[in-house]
């Protein structure tokens, strides 16, 4: 069975368990879910946004508008539809 499909498969049980079997759900990966990866601590993070920064200040870097951005992405959606 593919992930998507324990995916689809977990949702679908999540949403249709009873109150007290979600709650156990829950109590089991709880840890996992409040688990947070602490960006800012992470050296080669905090490089590569300073380096991207950077790019953006001095102009060297290509950036899109608002407008460009939207278009693009609904162009990449009308694509990965068209799969």
């Amino acid at each position: 069975m593919s992930t998507t499909d324990i995916r689809q498969r977990l949702h679908h049980y999540i949403d249709t368990a009873q109150d007290k079997k979600v709650k156990a759900i829950f109590a089991i990966v709880e840890n996992e879910i409040e688990e947070t990866y602490d960006f800012w601590s992470d050296e080669s993070f905090v490089a590569e946004l300073q380096r991207r920064e950077k790019s953006y200040l001095n102009g060297t870097s290509k950036t899109f508008t608002l407008e460009q951005t939207i278009l693009r992405a609904k162009q990449a959606i009308k694509k990965s539809k068209k799969k």
